[in-house]
């Protein structure tokens, strides 16, 4: 078994091939950027080589300086994670003939399955079924004209040499092709160094059905069952499962046997991912495959019991599979969601900062891939996934609850994140019910409603929430003055219980809470509905609180806002307005401002790089026209027109970086 590897990665999963590492007693080196000088997977790994710049071109895509340094260290395996070069011919064609063995595949084979136009026509020889599309890398827009033309809109746009969304984008008419096309291209080249780009028929609600297989070098191949991916935004993946709940018994064996089918036809050895389109009838069509560990490996791991890291250690040292096909059980349901840094309030524009306060998920189901802590940087040059929550249980409903319940727990502040977007999801009664495919947060999410169907109960428990902190915070201050106070005029005994008015948007409440003194719990009614509510532990000092409600524990996410409560639970966020009945009669009758909203001026609406400014002064614009392009997180995004009007001054240009609000450009009133 190797001895040292270096691992050509950051974050959560340089994080979690050292921890595997560790266990196996291999030696790690990581390399690390600018950027990332004081990150985790710098600290946790046994040594760290500094490989340049923050722009992952100039270190995480520096392939001469990654294998440098594994050469430096004396290091006799390299690991690529996923991202970067993990699918990179050229680097792992490099790292071999340096005499290093790269964790993967052979490059042959990166070739012929990593890219996707190789790939189909090698599934159809396999007896596959393939999506329509144009079988080869195109050669410029007019050729995509045409073939657009021939399969017909909408069509789908892929880089040929990488995965996890970035670069993918739909196209519904025509006039929207050549500005996607350049998109693409510029999005693949800056996450993949390799800008080609291939067309497809883009198929409408489809569920996405992946196979994990391991193959090693003495003809061995195997599948340890599939994931459910249809949970996705801008075809990146946010939920996967294992099993997936469309897939029955026979499926899932006619499945894998053809995933390990193509997998043999092409040599393949290693960690591998054959990706499947999944229609209601049951019919199935190859979609891709990833030659590389994909970011949701932790569900299988959880239902197979095997580590696919350390199966990939033990391929790569030229040791056979522990296992045969007739050993591999699926014991249970996992489920993972991503975290990331963004804001489903503003179409999920990307978030940076420092993470100013952390508290991670326990529990016996619950497993958390994290590459962040408190004091964390959260960067614009890098993807903006910080963590993954895996939970376990024995049905999907275990799961599905234990991880609710995790999310409910997981503090993040500092940044913008999609912890409660995420937990709406799996909330809504759609994902209860598996009714899944890739269109679900389009079908169900719009950019103003980030919420699930809520109901009445989950909005009382964050009422309740609310007003236990409020009331305990004027009842610490009430006690801290009251040597200050005077005796004429006061009750003698306290009054048995305290009634508040709860406003949360267009909702309003009454409570009114009493204590038992001798037992310090709680009764609480809610709009006349009684609870019993215990305080175990009243960590608000840390933003949350545990509430035990009625024999449950309950978790919540609070924080003040000005003279107000903001509450995340379950994936409901409401800020809540809390008054005594004679304030509320007061308040009632309180005029309400009124401000007139001006949009003569364009501010930049996330952190990033300016690649583009199509306008300049003096030009006429139009509401929702794209004025300035900004890459951000390796994705790029046009910041349209807030009006219409005539260009009064462009305030950035090209090259330039800025900031959330920064002024770009002012329009004429």
């Amino acid at each position: 078994m190797f001895d040292k590897i270096l691992i050509a990665n950051r974050g959560e999963i340089a994080l979690r091939i050292i921890r595997t590492c560790k266990k196996m007693g291999i030696e790690t080196v990581t390399v690390f950027s600018d950027e990332d000088v004081r990150s985790l997977h710098v600290r946790e790994a046994d040594h760290a080589v500094h490989i340049g710049p923050s722009p992952a071109p100039e270190s995480y895509l520096a392939k001469e300086k990654i294998i440098g340094a594994a050469l430096a260290c004396g290091c006799r395996a390299v690991h690529p994670g996923y991202g970067f070069l993990s699918e990179n011919t050229r680097f792992a064609d490099e790292v071999t003939k340096a005499g290093l063995v790269f964790i993967g595949p052979p490059a042959s084979v990166i070739s012929l399955l990593g890219d996707k136009t190789t790939a189909k026509r090698l599934a159809t020889q396999a007896g596959m079924r393939v999506v329509p599309g144009h079988p080869d890398p195109l050669n410029g827009i007019e050729e995509a004209r045409i073939a657009a033309k021939t399969i017909g809109y909408p069509v789908l746009l892929k880089p040929a040499a990488g995965g996890g969304g970035k670069g993918m984008h739909v196209v519904v008419k025509e006039a929207d092709l050549e500005p996607t096309f350049t998109t693409s291209q510029n999005e693949a080249r800056k996450a993949f160094g390799d800008d080609r780009i291939f067309l497809e028929k883009y198929i409408s609600r489809p569920r996405h059905v992946e196979i994990q297989i391991m193959a090693d070098h003495h003809g061995n191949v195997i599948y340890l069952g599939e994931r459910e991916c249809s949970i996705q935004r801008r075809y990146q993946k946010i939920i996967e499962e294992a099993p997936s709940p469309a897939v029955h018994r026979d499926l899932r064996t006619k499945m894998g046997r053809m995933a390990c089918a193509l997998a043999e036809k092409a040599g393949y050895r290693n960690a591998g991912t054959v990706e499947f389109i999944l229609d209601p009838d049951g019919a199935f069509y190859f979609l891709e495959m990833n030659t590389r560990l994909q970011v949701e490996h932790p569900v299988t791991e959880m239902v197979v019991g095997l580590d696919l890291v350390e199966l990939q250690l033990r391929i790569a040292d030229g040791q056979p599979l522990p296992l045969g096909q007739e050993a591999v059980h699926i014991n249970g349901w996992a489920i993972e969601a991503r975290i990331c840094a963004e804001d489903p309030e503003r179409d999920f524009l990307p978030s940076t900062g420092i993470i100013t306060r952390y508290a991670p998920p326990r529990g016996k189901d619950v497993r958390l891939d994290s590459g962040i802590e408190a004091g964390s940087t959260i960067s614009v040059f890098y993807d903006s996934m910080m963590s993954k929550v895996i939970t376990h249980g024995e049905t999907r409903e275990a799961a599905r609850h234990a991880m609710i319940q995790a999310l409910n727990r997981y503090h993040i502040e500092g940044v913008y994140t999609n912890r409660d977007f995420v937990n709406a999801i799996l909330n809504h009664p759609a994902f209860a019910e598996a009714d899944l495919s890739t269109r679900f947060i389009e079908e169900n999410f719009n950019k103003k409603q980030t919420e699930r169907v809520f109901n009445s109960e989950d909005l009382h428990f964050m009422v309740m929430a609310a007003t236990l902190v409020y009331h305990n915070r004027q009842t610490l201050v009430r006690d801290s003055l009251k040597p200050m106070t005077a005796k004429v005029g006061q009750a003698h005994e306290e009054k048995p219980f305290h009634d508040y008015v709860v406003k949360g948007e267009e909702n309003v409440f009454q409570v009114r809470l009493s204590r038992d003194e001798i037992s310090r719990h709680w009764s609480v009614n809610v709009d006349d509905h009684p609870y019993r509510v215990i305080t175990p532990h009243f960590e608000f000092y840390r933003r949350r609180i545990k509430l035990n409600i009625d024999g449950q524990n309950q978790y919540f996410h609070l924080q003040y806002r000005e003279n107000f409560i903001w509450v995340a639970f379950c994936g409901i966020t409401r800020t809540f307005e809390i008054y005594t009945p004679g304030e509320w009669h007061l308040v009632r009758h309180m005029p309400t401002a009124t401000r007139e909203e001006k949009n003569d001026t364009l501010f930049s609406p996330m952190p990033g790089l300016i690649l583009d400014i199509k306008v300049k002064k003096g030009d006429w614009v139009y509401r929702g026209q794209d004025l300035v392009i900004i890459e951000s997180m390796k994705m790029e995004s046009g910041v349209s027109s807030p009006c219409d009007g005539e260009v009064k001054a462009v305030h950035v240009q090209a090259g330039q970086t800025v900031e959330t609000g920064d002024v770009m450009i002012t329009f004429e009133s």
